[in-house]
């Protein structure tokens, strides 16, 4: 009797992180996943991530690096792992961050842009793929410095608050 008990709990457990998002945002952390998971095994291990980073532009990550961020898994990542990570981040966690914190994934130096080119390249080639349309509106609602630079941030500030921060 025992062990059906204990069954039925770990599968309410593991369904209990489903349930804490819509079906779009499950859909969306699964494509993040299928990103991460560089050689389609099912799980995120040390060199996903490294792959990870080097398909970001980032080829010196430490292995320091790298093990820090493996820690903080209860074991071998897969994606009910990967999602309740998520979920434990996001638990009360302010929209206006939670965005910010996304693309500060691709700006590793902290800058507060990132270069048009790249932008669209990410948009169009991962994940829910922008179509040129989406991209234009975006890039003329919210056009790019002479550089080429878009300000992240102020764009984030646009997204939860629906105007733009006063440029101090």
């Amino acid at each position: 009797m025992a062990p059906k008990k204990a069954k039925k709990r770990a599968e309410g457990a593991n369904s209990n992180v489903f349930s804490m998002f819509e079906q779009a945002q499950i859909q969306e952390f699964k494509e993040a996943f299928t990103i991460m998971d560089q050689n389609r095994d099912g799980f995120i291990d040390k060199n996903d991530l490294r792959d990870t980073f080097a398909a970001l532009g980032r080829l010196n990550v430490k292995q320091e690096e790298l093990d820090e961020m493996l820690k903080e898994a209860p074991g071998p990542i897969n994606f009910t792992v990967f999602l309740t990570m998520f979920g434990e981040k996001l638990k009360g966690a302010d929209a206006e961050e939670t965005i910010l914190n996304a693309f500060k994934v691709f700006d590793p130096e902290g800058k507060g842009t990132l270069r048009k080119d790249f932008l669209s390249r990410m948009l169009t080639t991962q994940a829910d793929r922008f179509s040129p349309e989406e991209m234009e509106q975006m890039f003329s609602a919210f056009p790019p410095d002479a550089a080429g630079n878009l300000d992240y941030k102020n764009l984030v500030y646009i997204i939860t608050h629906g105007e733009e921060k006063d440029q101090e």
